[in-house]
This record gives C-alpha cells, sequence and structure tokens, in this order.
C-alpha cells in the first residue's frame, strides 16, 4: 500500500485566497514585525546641487534640516491641542500625547503610527470643538504628520497599510456614537488629505528609486564601456605584437636555414649552431601563435600540442646548454604530479630566469633547484657572475622578464624573493602553494 506524499490530499487553494494571505503577511511584516524597532532618522547629505555652495558652519546645521522640520510639526501639534482641549481634569495630560507621535518618528517610524492611532480615540474624548470627531485639531495634525513622515522612511507598500487602517478607524468611528456626531465628522477630510500626501510620497519614492536604477545603471555601462575599451587597445596591441614578433622570427628561422649553404664547407659547430638558432626561432613562432593568435583572428584554432610542464624541463636545460650556458639541475623530495597551472608557471618561470642568466651574464654557471615539499613546490635559479664582465657586454633586455614572474606567482598565491647574490650573480626563490586532496575535502 502506497503512502501518499504529504500535502496529496489537500484542497487545492483559490488565486484570491493566496492574494489574501500575501496581503495579510505583508501587512505583519510592514506594521507588526519589529514595530517599534530603532531606526534613528539619518541627518541629510550635504553633497546637493546648493547645499555644498554653503560655507562649512551653514552646511553643517543643514544636515539637521529634517529633524528640525519635525520639531517645528511637533510644536505646532503642540499648540493646536493645547487650544482644543479642556481646561480641567486629566485634559491638559492628554496634549503630549498628540506630541510625542511626532517625536517619535524620527526614532521608531512604525511604532509612531501606532501610539498616534492609539492616541485619537484617547484625545477625542477630551475634545472642546464641535465637528472635531473622530480627530481633535492636534490629533489632525499629529495624524497627517505621522503619516507624511513615516511614508517618506519607509517603503509605498507601508504607506498603504496605514492609511488602510486609518480608513479602518474611521468607519468604525463614524458608525459609533461619539462626543459630536451630530455636528459631522471630519473623517473625510482626513483621508482626502492623507491619501493626496501618501500618493505625493509615493510618487517621490518611485521617482527616486528609478533615479538610483539610471544611476546604477550608467555607472554599469561606464565601467562596461571602460572595460571593453582596455580589451580593445589589449588587444590591437596583441595583434600587433603578434604581426611584428611573427614577421621577424620567421625572417630569423629561414635565414639561419639558409645560412650554412652560403658558406663553402661550413664547420659541424656552425651548422650544429644555425640549425639550433632555426628550432629555437621556429618553437618561439609557435608559441607565440599559441598565445596571441586567439586574437588574430576569430576563427583561430590553437594547437593541439600540449603545455610544457616541468617533465620537459631537461630539454629546456639541455636547449640552454647548446646556446653556450652551464647549467645543472638538483631535484628534491618525492616528484608528483602537480596540478596545470602549477607545472606550467613553475616551466615558464625557470625559462624566464635562464633567459634572463642568457641575456645578462653570458658564460656564467646557473643551477635550477626544484624541492617538492608537502604544501607545494619550491624552485630556486641561481647564477653566478659572467667570467670577463668587462669583456662582455650584456644583451638589453626591457625589464618585463620579473614582472611576468612575480604575475605568475601572484596569480597562484605564492611568494618569489629576486635579487643580487653575494658573489656578483644573480639569484630567484620562488614557492608555489599546492593544496592537498584532503585539504580540498575538508
Amino acid at each position: 500500500m502506497q503512502t501518499p506524499p504529504p500535502g496529496a490530499g489537500a484542497k487545492p487553494r483559490s488565486p484570491e485566497y493566496r492574494v489574501a494571505v500575501d496581503s495579510l503577511r505583508g501587512l505583519r511584516q510592514d506594521l507588526f514585525h519589529d514595530a517599534f524597532a530603532y531606526r534613528p532618522l539619518a541627518r541629510r547629505s550635504t553633497s546637493g546641487r546648493f547645499l555644498r555652495r554653503l560655507p562649512a558652519r551653514p552646511r553643517e546645521y543643514a544636515a539637521w534640516a529634517p529633524h528640525a522640520l519635525i520639531i517645528l510639526a511637533a510644536l505646532i501639534t503642540l499648540l493646536l491641542s493645547s487650544a482644543s482641549v479642556d481646561t480641567g481634569g486629566l485634559a491638559p495630560l492628554m496634549v503630549p500625547l498628540t506630541v510625542l507621535p511626532v517625536l517619535m518618528t524620527m526614532t521608531r517610524p512604525v511604532g509612531a503610527f501606532w501610539l498616534s492611532m492609539a492616541a485619537t480615540p484617547i484625545t477625542g474624548m477630551f475634545g472642546s470643538g464641535w465637528g472635531q470627531w473622530p480627530w481633535q485639531a492636534g490629533s489632525f495634525a499629529c495624524h497627517l504628520t505621522v503619516l507624511t513622515v513615516v511614508a517618506i522612511r519607509t517603503r509605498p507598500r507601508t504607506a498603504g497599510w496605514m492609511w488602510a487602517l486609518t480608513a479602518l478607524y474611521a468607519l468604525v468611528a463614524d458608525t459609533g456614537t461619539g462626543p459630536n456626531d451630530m455636528y459631522g465628522t471630519n473623517s473625510g477630510p482626513m483621508l482626502v488629505l492623507s491619501a493626496m500626501i501618501l500618493l505625493c510620497v509615493t510618487v517621490w519614492h518611485v521617482r527616486r528609486h528609478a533615479e538610483q536604477e539610471v544611476t546604477a545603471q550608467l555607472t554599469v555601462t561606464a565601467h562596461e564601456r571602460s572595460r571593453r575599451t582596455l580589451l580593445e587597445e589589449r588587444t590591437t596591441i596583441a595583434r600587433e605584437l603578434h604581426d611584428v614578433v611573427a614577421h621577424h622570427m620567421s625572417v630569423v628561422a629561414i635565414q639561419a636555414e639558409a645560412a650554412p649553404y652560403r658558406v663553402d664547407n661550413p664547420p659541424p659547430e656552425l651548422e650544429k649552431a644555425f640549425a639550433t638558432i632555426r628550432e629555437n626561432a621556429v618553437a618561439a613562432l609557435t608559441e607565440l601563435r599559441r598565445v596571441l593568435g586567439v586574437v588574430r583572428a576569430e576563427d583561430y584554432e590553437a594547437p593541439d600540442a600540449p603545455q610544457p610542464t616541468l617533465a620537459d624541463l631537461d630539454g629546456l636545460l639541455a636547449n640552454v646548454r647548446e646556446a653556450g650556458l652551464t647549467v645543472d639541475k638538483a631535484v628534491t623530495g618525492a616528484v608528483r604530479e602537480l596540478p596545470q597551472g602549477v607545472e606550467l608557471s613553475a616551466y615558464r618561470i625557470v625559462q624566464e630566469a635562464l633567459s634572463n642568466s642568457l641575456r645578462h651574464a653570458p658564460g656564467a654557471t646557473a643551477r635550477v633547484e626544484i624541492g617538492y615539499v608537502l604544501g607545494g613546490l619550491g624552485l630556486r635559479i641561481v647564477n653566478g657572475p659572467p667570467p670577463n664582465p668587462s669583456l662582455i657586454k650584456p644583451s638589453p633586455g626591457a625589464g618585463h622578464g620579473i614582472t611576468g614572474m612575480r604575475e605568475r606567482v601572484s596569480m597562484l598565491n605564492g611568494e618569489m624573493t629576486a635579487g643580487g647574490t653575494d658573489d656578483g650573480g644573480y639569484e630567484v626563490t620562488v614557492f608555489l602553494p599546492v593544496t592537498l586532496p584532503d585539504e580540498d575535502d575538508a
């Protein structure tokens, strides 16, 4: 016997029922949940078009303008309340009930609305003016002020709920028996005036929200435009670099291949040197097209050759030795396969460091140390001083090698130091962190 899933036998709710439930949920969220929460009124921004032109002291005072207006409204409410209540008994004690909700809008706006609603029937019982039911003059001004300030400080839906509860109270009060029911009520003026005020505040909210959305969209558009411009500039530079360098490297490869045929009986060393030059030129051209070819044409297809790793380091060292640099390699720790990004970055760092040794210290000796440690990979590439620095002029460089190595290390959250040694050589030390599999699982 199969058990029906929970709720399978429940009667489907109508759309009207769901709308009513959502409305009650919104009412509870807007006017009941944390109704008396402390929400202080913020000072006005002084970065506007007119306020920022004022001197420092008046501009500081202008920031408190909203608070001053609320205090002024509270004083007006106090005067109206004092003139519309009886002078004997407990009547004077009812006057603060019309002032406190106005002042309370600066700290607890929703709570101020509820206090105004509770104070209205109490103050109405002590009113002396005819035709002032259910709102006395002070309560009338108090409730309008509270509705306006709370609507400004909250969202339009809250203003709608406040007006609906005000209308409900007016309906109940008018159908009952009040002190001045024979002279009419002022519920109509209250509902009309409050509806007009809340409508204006709602329009202000909608316009302000639209302006904020437009400003945010303009900011995003400007950022995207700047980013697109930067990418276009980089694409242009990459295309020019691809065209220029590819042309010259192609010329170097062709001339190196044809050079042995221009000399009668060239020695084997010369042929080997030209073959090495051609191989290096072709390899550099392939690497260049792999990196920059994607921006040369939209339908560019990357070569299928894999990216170099530390396993290809022996070939790099052999190539460097043929170029005239004496280099040794030392590996410590348990050799293991590392992530592709770490392998490629380590290979490129060693390649760039040895290229710098060839360029700036021709004829020197170099040493490459690779350490497989528990938390990552350590590299140390050090070269000695050139044997005859006064006779050999180092090849000039653009100075981007060290910067490129630092960018690769920073991308992998590693550490790098580079600087001269005591004997006049140069040393590059790098640590690339590698997260262990059990650390990823944790």
